[in-house]
This record gives C-alpha cells, sequence and structure tokens, in this order.
C-alpha cells in the first residue's frame, strides 16, 4: 500500500493511547535500591528541560531490572513509556519503529521501518512528559541522535555498561553490588520453603560477589534443585565450575547465564584492544582489590597498557583508584576469565594458562627484590590469591621460586607466621621434585628449607625425614666426602639431637654420625 501526500495526521495531533507503555516483566522480587530509586526520583521531579539520567555498571549488577521497576512503580506523570533496546543502531531503530505503531497501529503496514523510526522522533518532539528508557546501550554514537533532537521535550533513562562517556548527561549513577544482607534476601526469597536446608546461604552469596545476576541464577538453580543445599552449590562451583557459570535453571536463558553475559563487552574489548583481554586475564589470578598496576608492567609498553586499563575502566569490568594507583575488578569476573572453555575464544585453556604465568612472573620479580625491596604488605594479598587458585599441578619453576620467596619471608616472622612458610616450603618441593627429580639442585635446596622451617616450628621429626632423604640422595649422586653432602649430614645430626635422641636411624647407605652438642649454627635457637 502507498501512502499518499498528506495522508498523515500531524504528529503534534496523534494522542497517545491511555496507559501504553512496554515495560518488561519483572518476575522475581525486587531488592534494595533504596537510595538509587530516590536520586531517579529526584531528577525525574526537577522542572523542564534537557534530563538524560543514565545508570551504569558492570553486566550482571542489576541496571536494567532498577530501570524496569523505576519506571513501572515510580515514575509518576510520566506518559507513555517506552522502553527501547539500544545495543546496536538496527535495535534503536526497530524500537522506535515498535513505538510508532503503537501510536498509530495504522502505519505498520504504510511506512518502513525508518520511515516509522522517523515518525516516532517527530512525535517525541511534538510532546512532553513522556519517558523513553534506552536499554543497555554499548556506544553512546547509537543514540547520541535521538537525545540530539528530543531530550529537551521529555526524559531519557540510559542503562550501560559504559562507565566514562556519560559526562554531558544530567545525571550519571553507577550502580554497584548489592549489600550483603540484600544479596542474602534475594536468595532466601527465591530458594525458601519449609523445611529447605539453606546452610551455606550467606557463603554462597560472598563468593559470587553479591551480585545480582549471579545470586538469581543460584537461586533458580536451588530452589529448581530441591535437594541441593547452598553449601553443595559450592561445592559444584569448585569442581565444575565451567558448567556453573554457564547454565542456569529451566526457563532461564544461557544468554543471562554468568558465561554469557559478559561475552558482548569481551568480544568488544578485544576487537578495540587485544592487550585489554590479556591485561583482564592476567588480573584474574590476583586478589580482587588494590592490585597495584606494577603487576601489569611488561604487558606491553606503557601507552598500551595505559589504554587498556582505561578501556577495562570504560566498559565498568574494573575500577580504577587514582590516589593508589591500583585497580580493582569483581571476583566473578575474575573467576570466570580464569576458567577454562574451549568455546570461548576469551578463555582458551591456553590463554589462560599464559595468563597464569605472566602473573606468577611478575609476582616472582617483585617478591625477589631484583630491582626493589619488595613490600610485601601490599604483594602478599595477590601472591596467596595466585596460589589459591593455581592448580598445584600446574605450577613452574617460576611458581616454585614464588612459593620459596614467599616461604623465606615468613620465617623471618614471629612464630605463628613461621609456621605458615612450611605449606609454602612444601608445595615448591613437590614442584621442583616433579619437575627436575630428587637429585636435581634446587629440588635439594627446597628439601633443605622445608626441613629448616620444621625445626624452626619444632616438628623434628619431619626435619630429620627430610634431611635423610637428602643424605641418601646425595652420597648416591656425590659421595660421602663432598661438601655439601656433609653439611647436609651435619643439619641431619643436629635435627637428630633437637629430636631429643630418640635414637632415630638414618635410611642412608651409612649409620647416623655420633650425637654432638646442638648449636646448630644456621638455625636459630627458638
Amino acid at each position: 500500500m502507498q501512502l499518499q501526500p498528506g495522508g498523515l495526521r500531524p504528529a503534534a495531533e496523534v494522542p497517545a493511547p491511555a496507559g501504553l507503555h512496554n515495560l518488561p516483566l519483572r518476575p522475581g522480587p525486587f531488592i534494595g535500591r533504596s537510595g538509587e530509586l530516590d536520586r531517579l526520583d529526584a531528577v525525574s521531579r526537577g522542572p523542564g528541560g534537557v534530563v538524560v539520567q543514565a545508570l551504569h555498571g558492570l553486566g550482571g549488577v542489576g541496571k536494567s531490572t532498577l530501570a524496569s521497576y523505576w519506571a513501572a512503580t515510580r515514575a509518576d506523570g510520566f506518559a507513555p513509556i517506552w522502553w527501547i533496546t539500544a545495543d546496536s543502531p538496527s535495535a534503536v531503530q526497530h524500537g522506535l519503529a515498535a513505538f510508532a505503531v503503537a501510536l498509530e497501529a495504522e502505519l505498520s503496514v504504510l511506512l518502513s521501518p525508518p520511515a516509522l523510526a522517523e515518525r516516532a522522533l517527530q512525535w517525541l518532539t511534538c510532546h512532553t512528559d513522556w519517558l523513553i528508557v534506552l536499554d543497555n546501550v554499548i556506544d553512546p554514537a547509537d543514540v547520541a541522535p535521538v537525545l540530539a533532537r528530543t531530550a529537551s521535550h521529555g526524559r531519557f533513562l540510559i542503562t550501560s555498561r559504559l562507565a566514562t562517556t556519560w559526562q554531558h548527561v544530567t545525571t550519571v549513577l553507577r550502580l554497584d553490588v548489592l549489600a550483603e544482607d540484600e544479596a542474602l534476601d534475594l536468595l532466601t526469597r527465591t530458594v525458601a520453603a519449609p523445611g529447605r536446608d539453606l546452610d551455606g546461604a550467606a557463603d554462597l552469596c560472598a563468593r559470587l560477589g553479591h551480585l545480582p545476576l549471579a545470586v538469581e541464577q543460584a537461586a533458580a538453580y536451588l530452589a529448581q534443585n530441591p535437594l541441593l543445599t547452598p553449601r553443595a552449590y559450592l561445592d559444584l562451583m569448585d569442581r565444575y565450575p565451567a558448567g556453573m557459570y554457564a547454565h542456569g535453571a529451566v526457563g532461564i536463558e544461557d544468554r543471562r547465564t554468568l558465561a554469557r553475559v559478559w561475552r558482548p563487552t569481551l568480544d568488544r574489548i578485544a576487537g578495540s584492544l587485544p592487550t585489554a583481554a590479556d591485561v583482564l586475564r592476567v588480573l584474574a589470578w590476583y586478589a580482587p582489590d588494590r592490585i597495584p598496576v606494577t603487576l601489569l608492567e611488561g604487558l606491553a609498553d606503557p601507552p598500551a597498557l595505559s589504554h587498556a586499563i582505561g578501556l577495562l575502566t570504560a566498559y565498568s569490568m574494573v575500577t580504577a583508584d587514582a590516589s593508589t594507583g591500583t585497580v580493582s575488578i569483581h571476583r566473578l569476573v575474575q573467576a570466570l576469565a580464569r576458567t577454562p572453555d574451549p568455546d570461548d575464544p576469551h578463555r582458551t585453556p591456553e590463554l589462560i594458562a599464559q595468563a597464569r604465568d605472566r602473573a606468577t612472573a611478575h609476582l616472582r620479580d617483585l617478591t625477589s627484590g631484583q630491582s626493589a625491596e619488595p613490600d610485601w604488605s601490599v604483594l602478599l594479598p595477590h601472591v596467596e590469591a595466585l596460589l589459591d587458585h593455581a592448580p598445584a599441578h600446574t605450577d613452574t619453576a617460576t611458581t616454585a621460586e614464588l612459593l620459596e620467596l614467599t616461604g623465606l619471608f615468613f620465617t623471618g616472622l614471629n612464630w605463628s607466621e613461621i609456621r605458615r612458610s612450611v605449606g609454602f616450603f612444601r608445595r615448591a618441593l613437590a614442584t621442583l621434585e616433579r619437575l627436575f627429580g630428587p637429585g636435581h639442585p634446587a629440588t635439594l635446596t627446597a628439601r633443605d628449607r622445608l626441613a629448616d622451617a620444621y625445626v624452626r616450628t619444632r616438628d623434628t621429626e619431619q626435619a630429620v625425614s627430610l634431611w635423610e632423604d637428602a643424605l641418601a640422595t646425595l652420597e648416591r649422586l656425590l659421595g660421602p666426602g663432598h661438601p655439601t653432602t656433609l653439611t647436609t649430614r651435619e643439619h641431619l645430626a643436629d635435627a637428630q639431637c633437637r629430636a631429643g635422641g630418640t635414637g632415630a636411624r638414618s635410611r642412608a647407605s651409612r649409620p647416623s654420625p655420633p650425637w654432638r652438642a646442638c648449636s646448630a649454627p644456621t638455625v636459630p635457637a627458638l
């Protein structure tokens, strides 16, 4: 059907049907956000003029949920209210065209989609008191023409993951994760049933970093599986992280699960600057808060590294703190970024192993004191996080170096802290034995350090056992008269003496040396 000239009424004469809106359904409970709702209220009640509000934050933090709830329950005086998914120019055009058809149904067969979108813009410029929600804006340029033509006549509410491109917007509101009690309330309201075992619910919310999407996904999964407790869900996350991040309960689209919700952002980041994706994967191995930028040095030249951090900040994947020169990252973004998935180009096993090795090398270099005295108060949380997340079977010689450097740091502290050194030395020894065998110099040194740590913590029986093993190996490889063999025999004798003269005998090829005074100049008395 062809539209005849003059066949359309002027847009100013077209009234909006009463109660017109297309807000998405909100199937779950809405928890918290009172402060953010009040801020949206305050701006919306202000005088006319250009009012554009932007909600930004990490994917899954609840921006769309907040916008939908506010528009449905607290946007008094606005009519009509129209929701447009605005993640591309074509999506914006589609949303505007649908709005034009909602105003004048007969236009659906008279005008093309571009003409319908233009008709909607004409209507918006002729009317006031409307509210348009532009959801999930990825590129501000996609909505800039709409704002330029119509913002002075109504109100816009924008949601976006972009954090740094809304300087000219009237109100910018950063949305953070839920408070601890709010996250727990969201989980328990969804799961609660008579007799339901909710053991571990608070721990589960903490592991999920109180991110609304993650809590909702876990809650739906638990509600669907009445025999599963939050504690058991945590166990599944530990054993099968890739599967738990990728799939939700029945009725939840896979694209709304953790593994999918950040994928478009990562695609855009990697497409814009591959170095930024590398930086994100390295950050995944550190503690989530206050990560010094020095732990990223060497990944790229300074300008490229600065650009990468800026890009990750812009997309809310990290938060930068200029006052401390550090960045922070949500623990679930980290968990996903270090979980291999052959089907995800950003998380192949090879890329994740490369990032883990880079993070390990950075920490090894900084803790070795090669360039400056290590600041253990800053570095230790990140060392412990990496060692906690990296499976022991992936440890390399560099990991063993880092383990020993950390163990040596603890041996210089008080009694309770010295005991912590044992675990680091034990893991280093296991790694070096696996990589190089029991007779390698690095392995022998690691065994000696572990035995020394046992003596310092008064676990002399363990020390005796280790030095007996070392002595047997050295006598076989170097001979009984080699200086290293003699030093090890001396350490063994001292450990046997400290054990109280229990008569423990060496498993080496010769009897233990005679007892002597326990002076042990290399092992200070406790």
